[in-house]
């Protein structure tokens, strides 16, 4: 139930996801979703990947700034208010949401949520027992 998430330190400055792109492809590391967050200066990017040990194996030796975090993969139906109800299962036992992002996967109908929780334990259990789908991380990594 727990996806590995890898969390790259990205300078802002021509190139760069050039640079990490170009290592992850020929590391073959498949990239199945990403997210950058930035600022003037620089960004977090964070990304689930088919091999995130690998993965970060590969970005620290070339001196890249790189950590591996736990998060949750729920699936929910891609029509309006699919987000909505697990949200709300979250909101009603007050588990906080730090960020999320998601991706559509199409040949199932289904948008795929990444959360990044306070508590991923208490939010899995909480998430199941709202009639929340989890993914595991082989279901994502095997997109």
């Amino acid at each position: 139930m727990i996806i590995k998430q890898l969390s790259i330190f990205v300078e802002n400055k021509q190139g760069r996801m050039a640079e990490i792109t170009r290592l992850l492809a020929d590391s073959q590391i498949d990239i199945r979703a990403l997210s950058i967050a930035d600022t003037t200066d620089y960004g977090i990017l964070r990304l689930i990947v088919n091999k995130p040990e690998q993965a970060m194996e590969a970005l620290k030796r070339e001196g890249m700034t790189v950590s591996l975090t736990n998060v949750i993969a729920i699936a929910v139906p891609d029509c309006p208010g699919g987000l909505n109800k697990a949200v709300e299962v979250l909101s009603a036992e007050e588990i906080g949401i730090e960020y999320m992002y998601a991706f559509l996967n199409p040949k199932r109908e289904t948008a795929f949520v990444i959360l990044r929780v306070e508590d991923n334990e208490r939010a899995i259990q909480t998430l199941l027992e709202g009639g929340i789908s989890l993914m595991r991380s082989e279901e994502l990594y095997d997109i």
